[in-house]
């Protein structure tokens, strides 16, 4: 996993509530093994009509949101089953920071183990990013995950708040595996001491 440290980047809304996870990456595609590849199904059922054609009023279907890197959202956001493939879908379709007033608890946690930041703001804080977003063509933020902040060129400067140990999780690029590996040497030494087991 990459660290995440700072991004700064296009911001793209989708202004639903409740947006779960068969939305986010729609059961059909759920065929691959591998991480990667999900992106091209992410919100699949809203970014294209049924005969495959791109549907141009779905907001990050338009041109001023391409290579966005960061979602916003409304309350509730992943809710649904607990497919960790959300998440990677997600990711591989290009965000690294998703922004909404409430997430789904397994979705949340999800997005932390895939080197994601669910960032959680007010109803007021996410309305305004909103405003912002459509406002100002090509709207960029700047999520500063080291001193906790967001901001932006037009003077927004919002301090937010996030569990520590997760945070650090995305600061040195740790998933739960890479975790493990920081006391490697201890587990070779048990390992070694219990050979006959």
């Amino acid at each position: 996993m990459e660290p995440f440290k700072q991004l700064t980047g296009i911001v793209a809304p989708v202004d639903r509530v409740n947006v779960d996870t068969d939305a986010i990456i729609p059961k059909q595609f759920l065929k691959r093994i591998e991480r990667s590849g999900f992106g091209q199904f992410l919100f699949y059922e809203w970014r294209f009509f049924e005969n495959g054609e791109v549907n141009p009023d779905f907001e990050p279907n338009k041109p001023r949101y391409q290579g966005a890197s960061v979602l916003i959202s409304r309350a509730n956001f992943g809710c649904g089953s607990s497919r960790e493939h959300a998440p990677w879908a997600i990711l591989d379709y290009g965000f690294k920071c998703v922004i909404a007033p409430s997430f789904a608890d397994i979705f949340y946690n999800n997005c932390f183990k895939n080197g994601i930041l669910p960032l959680k703001l007010t109803e007021e804080q996410v309305e305004e990013l909103f405003q912002r977003t459509a406002k100002h063509e090509g709207y960029k933020l700047t999520v500063d995950l080291e001193n906790k902040r967001l901001t932006d060129e037009f003077g927004l400067d919002i301090a937010f708040d996030i569990d520590e140990h997760r945070r650090q999780f995305l600061l040195l690029g740790l998933d739960d595996i890479g975790l493990t590996l920081q006391h490697e040497d201890k587990i070779a030494a048990y390992e070694r001491e219990r050979a006959a087991y």
